[in-house]
């Protein structure tokens, strides 16, 4: 009799800046903005007749009365007290639970005991193995992969995928950096020698993810231009396949570091291949703290011309900040502040710094005994941290990230961003609005949503939905600026969300003009 498993992506602990639960707040149906990649891949490393079903829980809940002989849960740190929950009520039910996944890579001896197999490092060499043996009832207690050929990765079962609920499409390129930043955790598990995809095998994930009615894909690589002269080779292919779409072309969302903004030719491939976003670390404009923390790629550069690279080609900058370097005193927060509202850039993911298990910055934390075991060792989440700060408290971190993040995202600032972003976006760009706006009768169900979430605040007599009334009437003007404007509201309403839930949401700390205040 042939074998079946049920493939679990869990939804996260709590709201997350990328994720959607402000649509739920709005009932919308459930969805996901970027589709999970692991559960899809895993699928597709299953034998012939090894019977396979998918659960994204931010889209479907979990059936808990599955008939499958094996329950495999991947998941991120973010996602790992969810992991265990589920492993226990499958364990309840007599369920064989397998664990896989960053985390399971990263802190395997926490998840140890609610497992009955345990599953660390990449699949694709070790799969093989594990579904003969799953087939055979001879299976270990954990297996242990290694850094595979990603020529050996499997085109994702995306037929298997709940696609019509999430908003982008996801391929990954290329695993591992070559950066040694102390606080990442992506080092420890996918390497630092990067491995590559062929332009070929990646055309053929899109063709794939194209069919499914994707027309945003995120390229879920770590960083996806370190390596210049493959990047290029990939964009020059992207490029010449987005060329040839007789209906809608694609925009590609990646993350990458801003040193390569340096780079005009890389730069104006990345525009012309469609890429319209990017996500970039950009931590802090305190030099000191970067060079503390092995970010050298951030160094010697003056980082709000360097942004302006990408906004003049067309391109949305969503960045990352982050507060409590040893360097950091209470100043930063003030500093963070001025910066952040320098740049043309509207969204930002803030946290405190955090010491995520297994880093180098874990180590050292650990060492100098300024790890503090309660607090949350989850990046860009505002409301906790597991380090001791060296020129602060933990309170006076904690109240510092909160007047940070309630000061940036109040409608004043934010809007103010916004407009400086709309008055310069694309001044040197040749990509055609009328290719980057979806065309109504083309919008899926999601999309439209998301005009639906934004056009809800529009009509409330609040701050957000004036401000959103000014945005919409200055893009109205700004033809090039106008397809991103609506996603980047909902993303803030998004944002706003999260710090709500997190209760750290407050009108009169927003207002507040230093970070002197009594909180």
């Amino acid at each position: 009799m042939s074998k079946s498993i049920y493939i679990v992506n869990p939804r996260s602990d709590f709201p997350t800046y990328f994720t959607n639960e402000v649509y739920l707040s709005n009932g919308f149906n459930p969805n996901t903005l970027i589709a999970d990649l692991a559960i899809p891949t895993l699928a597709a490393l299953a034998p012939e007749g090894f019977h396979t079903e998918l659960c994204d829980e931010n889209i479907f809940p979990i059936d808990f009365d599955s008939k499958a002989d094996f329950i495999a849960i991947t998941g991120k740190i973010t996602q790992s007290l969810r992991m265990i929950s589920l492993a226990k009520e499958f364990r309840r039910r007599g369920k064989v639970v397998i664990f896989g996944g960053p985390y399971a890579s990263l802190s395997p001896e926490r998840l140890r005991p609610y497992c009955d197999i345990l599953v660390q490092g990449e699949i694709e060499n070790i799969a093989g193995d594990l579904f003969s043996d799953l087939e055979n009832n001879s299976w270990k207690q954990e297996y242990i992969g290694d850094k595979p050929d990603l020529s050996k990765s499997p085109l994702p079962r995306w037929d298997l995928y709940p696609n019509h609920r999430a908003l982008i499409g996801s391929i990954q390129t290329s695993r591992g950096c070559p950066f040694e930043c102390e606080f990442c955790d992506v080092i420890q598990y996918l390497g630092r020698k990067q491995r590559h995809k062929s332009p070929p095998q990646v055309l053929s994930e899109l063709d794939a993810l194209y069919q499914h009615g994707y027309r945003r894909v995120f390229l879920a690589d770590d960083n996806f231009t370190v390596y210049r002269s493959r990047a290029k080779e990939l964009l020059l292919a992207l490029k010449h396949w987005n060329q040839s779409r007789k209906d809608h072309k694609v925009s590609f969302v990646t993350q990458l570091s801003i040193e390569i903004s340096k780079d005009s030719e890389m730069l104006d491939l990345c525009a012309e291949a469609g890429l319209t976003h990017v996500f970039i670390g950009i931590e802090t404009p305190n030099e000191t703290s970067l060079k503390e923390t092995k970010k050298r790629q951030n160094l010697g550069l003056d980082l709000s011309r360097q942004i302006q690279e990408f906004i003049d080609r067309g391109i949305v900058v969503t960045a990352g900040m982050i507060v409590g370097f040893d360097s950091d005193d209470k100043g930063i927060f003030e500093q963070q502040y001025n910066f952040a509202m320098s740049l043309p850039v509207p969204v930002f993911s803030l946290g405190a710094l955090v010491a995520p298990a297994a880093t180098p910055l874990y180590t050292r934390m650990a060492r100098e005994n300024r790890i503090f075991e309660l607090g949350s060792e989850v990046a860009a989440m505002p409301w906790s941290t597991n380090i001791v700060p060296r020129q602060m408290t933990r309170d006076e971190l904690l109240t510092g990230v909160k007047w940070l993040c309630n000061r940036l995202y109040h409608p004043d600032a934010f809007g103010e961003r916004m407009s400086r972003f709309i008055d310069c976006f694309g001044a040197q760009s040749n990509y055609l609005e009328s290719e980057a706006r979806l065309r109504a009768r083309d919008m899926r169900t999601i999309e439209i949503e998301s005009v639906d979430l934004v056009g809800r605040e529009l009509k409330s007599d609040t701050e957000e939905g004036k401000m959103i009334s000014r945005l919409l009437k200055q893009a109205s003007k700004k033809t090039k600026s106008a397809p991103w404007v609506i996603p980047m509201l909902a993303q803030y309403l998004q944002v706003r969300y999260l710090y709500e839930q997190g209760g750290i949401w407050s009108a009169h700390i927003g207002s507040s003009p230093d970070f002197g205040i009594k909180v």
